[in-house]
């Protein structure tokens, strides 16, 4: 069976819900408007979803006109400049978080990169956690850019060198090590642990050390892809680790 792209998001405002798309142009900076924004406290530093897990419950909506649209449960939607001239913004984002914050531009580079994640891949995971008697989880836990169904092997997206998707061209850069936002409930807004990251902790790990679930890519070639597209591998495969509890095909793991 022919691997598919089965999934396209972005997220326009980092740490907040992401907005699915049916199609998308791939360009050098990755995927057009991902992580232009983000939140900032008062001290200027930004929120993340750990910290603020009610940053998943504000949806983002960018027209097309480019204006942001601002939404979440039990408040009237807001109309978004940055900086905001008026302070509603930042008033709407004090309310909902329940701490002062400020809606900037995230800083140059932050979104450069395509976050793959595998069908394969999360089922192998789940199977895992299922066999200690826990929930399994959805892929939104992961935030991914681009998802992958039908290669027969888990972690393909960690052993490819590169990828082909329609006239884009992507090439592996590194793992993605993953954190504590994981084990937060993307549609509620709430901890939710221990899993993904205890089990993921287990089997699932760098040679570095770092928990890593997925793959970062960057674009080499330019184009434009849609869901249904098939995703063809590159010729290289990187070299594997020989350690059995390692994560084959990563190096140099960040976190999102």
């Amino acid at each position: 069976m022919a691997a598919r792209l089965i999934g396209i998001t972005y997220y326009p405002v980092k740490g907040c819900a992401g907005t699915p798309l049916t199609a998308a142009a791939l360009t050098r900076t990755g995927l057009p408007h991902d992580r232009t924004y983000a939140i900032a406290d008062e001290k200027g530093d930004l929120r993340w979803q750990w910290g603020d897990p009610r940053l998943a419950l504000i949806t983002p909506e960018l027209t097309d006109s480019g204006e942001l649209i601002l939404k979440a449960p039990g408040s009237p939607p807001v109309r978004a400049d940055c900086p905001a001239d008026d302070g509603a913004v930042n008033a709407w984002l004090t309310d909902v978080l329940g701490a002062p914050s400020t809606l900037v531009r995230s800083p140059a580079g932050n979104g450069n990169r395509l976050h793959v994640v595998s069908r394969s891949s999360l089922d192998a995971l789940n199977h895992r956690i299922r066999e200690r008697g826990a929930a399994p989880v959805p892929l939104t836990r992961f935030r991914p850019n681009l998802v992958v169904d039908g290669w027969a092997a888990p972690h393909t997206e960690n052993s490819a060198a590169s990828l082909r998707i329609a006239d884009a061209e992507l090439a592996f850069t590194e793992g993605t090590i993953r954190c504590a936002v994981t084990m937060i409930d993307q549609s509620t807004g709430r901890r939710a642990g221990p899993e993904p990251l205890r089990t993921l902790a287990d089997h699932h790990r760098a040679d570095d050390g770092g928990v890593v679930f997925g793959a970062y890519f960057e674009v080499r070639r330019e184009g434009k892809v849609q869901l249904g597209d098939e995703v063809l591998l590159g010729d290289e495969v990187l070299l594997r680790a020989e350690d059995p509890g390692l994560l084959p095909g990563t190096r140099r793991p960040r976190r999102p």
